[in-house]
């Protein structure tokens, strides 16, 4: 009897993160593509067919709870281990007794593996037999890119489920189901809170559900019951405002806008306040990423082709490391390409002659340009005469390339500055030295 009143004492002092990890799929949010109907992974559920697993996403977004879920479902054991404080003895015995199960109670055993990536590669290599002869369902767990983090060979032997970070109306969702719960939720209290302020939370945390329930309970401790949560009440527990930024709505495009337009105007202190603006709001870092890539090469093109390298580079690194650390990534590339020489010229270059392609005259490729690699072209003509640029000792000869009705049509105009004045005046050299030699 102690024992029963020490658990529903336990369970009184749950976090309602704890609390409200859902039991069911059907209360499972923001995860459709992974458990909806007719997916890959409810149909082995479904069919209690589960192959080992390896779920990858963001923290937050349920990698623990759905893995709970399944075993529930299963009626299989469940272990959950992190792989930060686990060693090997452990894991061996954790294998060993799993197989016990098997032969005893014909009862299979989920090991759910917190942070795989911490494992090193002879730890994951003890893994491999049960997995491969199913002594165990494996379904680790990793922020970080699998196939960097995870050895091929386990990696090979796991279905990669990819969860993705929440949206502001999943966490929403979540939020108004722990506000309406009276058994494991905030129920009791009848608070009120509009969508809005609930799908705020949810951008303030980025996606991360366990953040966004945490923040929850502690704005409803202070809220008597029938009251009511707001947006004041809500900055007042996180200590810091929270911005309104409908990532639908104007005020996200205008602040993209004058992100973009403060990086192309060369203006590092509102290139760092609206970048700042974003990730502030939750903006996902990889849309942040591409528009920092664009402007690389629509703004800053050849005067620094280097620009679009970093920014390429950048959106990689955002994209694997995620947020927090995000933030000093993407601040490297966007004051990179703010602080660049400008030219626009590779994207007039290319708009002109698209221009051309589809409303202008289509020339025909000279012959002399055309494919010659197959029988019978040299007797069509095609290939003949064509000069060999680097048989020249400037790697440079005067030809025909546009095709007749073209030749004079001019698309790139060079502009002079940074790299590009550089490269203009070696092209420009290049034509010089083969005119007054040949």
């Amino acid at each position: 009897m102690d024992s029963l009143f020490d658990e529903v004492e336990t369970k009184r002092f749950e976090p309602l993160a704890v609390r409200m990890r859902p039991t069911r799929l059907e209360d499972f949010q923001g995860q459709e593509e992974v458990v909806g109907p007719n997916s890959f992974l409810r149909r082995m559920i479904e069919e209690d067919a589960i192959p080992s697993l390896l779920f990858y996403g963001p923290s937050g977004t349920g990698k623990t709870t759905l893995a709970r879920v399944i075993a529930e479902i299963t009626h299989s054991r469940f272990i959950n281990l992190n792989a930060t404080n686990t060693g090997t003895t452990e894991l061996r015995k954790c294998i060993e007794e799993a197989r016990k199960y098997i032969l005893s109670f014909q009862q299979r055993t989920i090991l759910f593996l917190d942070e795989i990536h911490r494992f090193n590669k002879g730890q994951q290599d003890v893994l491999l037999p049960s997995v491969e002869d199913g002594s165990i369902i494996l379904i680790g767990a990793t922020t970080e890119n699998p196939f960097f983090e995870v050895n091929r060979p386990l990696l090979s032997r796991l279905r990669l489920i990819t969860l993705e970070t929440l949206s502001p109306e999943a966490i929403g969702r979540i939020l108004r189901r722990a506000l309406i719960d009276t058994d494991k939720g905030l129920g009791a209290k009848k608070i009120e809170a509009s969508d809005e302020v609930l799908e705020d939370i949810g951008r303030f945390v980025n996606g991360d559900a366990r953040m966004a329930l945490n923040i929850l309970e502690q704005a409803a401790a202070l809220v008597t019951v029938g009251g009511r949560l707001d947006t004041a009440l809500i900055e007042k527990v996180l200590g810091q405002r929270i911005y309104s930024y409908d990532k639908k709505g104007d005020n996200h495009y205008d602040t993209i806008s004058a992100f973009i337009k403060s990086m192309r105007g060369s203006d590092p202190q509102a290139v760092s306040y609206y970048l700042a603006r974003m990730i502030e709001a939750g903006e996902d870092p990889v849309f942040i990423a591409r528009r920092i890539m664009i402007c690389a090469a629509e703004d800053v093109g050849l005067a620094d082709p280097q620009a679009l390298m970093l920014a390429t580079s950048a959106a990689q690194a955002a994209h694997m490391v995620g947020f927090p650390e995000a933030r000093i990534i993407l601040s490297e590339a966007a004051l990179y390409v703010a602080l660049a020489p400008k030219s626009n010229s590779s994207y007039v270059a290319i708009d002109s002659a698209l221009e051309e392609v589809r409303h202008g005259v289509q020339g025909q490729v000279p012959n002399h340009l055309k494919d010659a690699h197959y029988k019978g072209a040299k007797a069509l003509g095609h290939g003949s005469g064509y000069l060999y640029p680097q048989a020249y000792p400037i790697g440079y000869v005067k030809q025909q390339y546009l095709p007749d009705e073209l030749i004079g049509h001019t698309y790139y105009t060079g502009l002079k500055r940074g790299k590009e004045k550089e490269l203009l005046s070696a092209w420009q050299n290049r034509i010089e030295g083969f005119n007054s030699k040949f």
